[in-house]
């Protein structure tokens, strides 16, 4: 099977003031005949929180393990602080990384102490007080440290994970790398973890998350990168992207008697409009004319029963692009109405 190069990824250039911490350009990688990366494009700014969105089997987990220097590109180039991860740098880049997969290998026959001690003499920190105090730290961090005497083995799934998170800055890295850190935990949990990797960005770390949750990315991510198939589908600051798909204000209104909202279609500033029954789905110019055009509705006889502005989600982001993404087969078309693309199909592909 032939393995060509790519031609310049086609992604804009980072802005020359932006300095990356991880920079992956055009990247293939092949097990055997299976081609598990396909010109993967990721970009992780310094001091963000970057999350790779996409479903089971998108190439997250091969991603990660290629950042680390586990894996090595067979097309493409993978940089770490400036340095390949897949050469004798990959050692440097290493020790300035903490690690979490999503099933992180514990010794569930020691105790917290005990993995945790272990893990500073292989992270060169050695033993003493100095060691213990950095263990007491990383442990009160992730709200484990009354557990620490406990054997692994009797430790619910987020005791575990927080254990993981401990062990993962013990050593104080610059890049936190995390393989669905919320798989397996409870909400209260899941949401107790997310507030804490917000922190760990507060105190100067990048954080590289994978995850195919869209509830637990919303508000969390700094940057996305949408991931299909083992490429990059689009990658870039969420209110950034949502503009690109959504570049009008779309409101949604309601009527008990939907056809006098059709007075609208005409009005100035409505960029479109579409009708379904007693429920109209307008692109405006700007929100401002929101209350002139409800004035225009009534006027012409509208008993308005609703008027709610559409506020994309994350989720609708996702959905949006991966929709269209499929529908074109290829590189993703200008979004949003500046493709042309009708208000309500694009409503459609994120189920709004």
């Amino acid at each position: 099977m032939d393995r060509e190069l790519h031609d310049t990824p086609q992604s804009p250039p980072a802005s020359p003031a932006r300095e990356l911490i991880v920079d992956v350009k055009g990247v293939d990688r092949w097990f055997g005949d299976v081609q598990a990366l396909t010109n993967l494009d990721i970009e992780v700014p310094k001091g963000n929180i970057t999350v790779l969105l996409g479903p089971n089997g998108a190439g997250k987990t091969t991603a990660i393990r290629m950042i680390t220097g586990a894996l090595s590109p067979d097309v493409g180039t993978s940089r770490v602080f400036g340095m390949d991860p897949a050469t004798p740098d990959g050692e440097e880049v290493r020790s300035r990384c903490g690690v979490v997969s999503a099933k992180p290998s514990l010794y569930d026959r020691l105790s917290g102490w005990d993995n945790l001690r272990y893990a500073a003499e292989l992270y060169g920190i050695g033993r003493g007080k100095n060691a213990d105090a950095r263990i007491e730290e990383a442990a009160a961090t992730f709200g484990i440290d009354a557990a620490l005497d406990h054997q692994v083995g009797g430790y619910s799934t987020g005791m575990k994970t927080r254990l993981a998170l401990s062990r993962s800055i013990l050593h104080d890295p610059d890049l936190l790398l995390l393989d669905e850190p919320t798989s397996g935990l409870d909400p209260e949990s899941a949401l107790a973890v997310l507030d804490l990797i917000r922190q760990m960005t507060g105190q100067g770390r990048t954080v590289l998350m994978c995850t195919h949750l869209l509830l637990e990315a919303e508000g969390l991510a700094d940057e996305i990168v949408v991931m299909q198939h083992g490429t990059s589908l689009i990658s870039g600051r969420p209110g950034d992207l949502s503009t690109r798909y959504w570049p009008q204000p779309v409101v949604r209104m309601a009527a008990e008697n939907g056809s006098a909202l059709d007075v609208l279609a005409s009005s100035d500033g409505v960029v479109s409009y579409e009708r379904d029954g007693d429920n109209a789905t307008l692109e405006v110019a700007s929100v401002d004319l929101v209350p002139d055009l409800i004035a225009t509705a009534v006027g012409a006889g509208a008993r308005i029963t609703s008027t709610v502005p559409f506020v994309p989600s994350l989720e609708d982001l996702y959905f949006a692009v991966r929709r269209d993404h499929g529908s074109s087969g290829g590189d993703i078309p200008p979004p949003g109405g500046s493709s042309g693309r009708p208000v309500r199909e694009a409503l459609a592909a994120t189920g709004a």
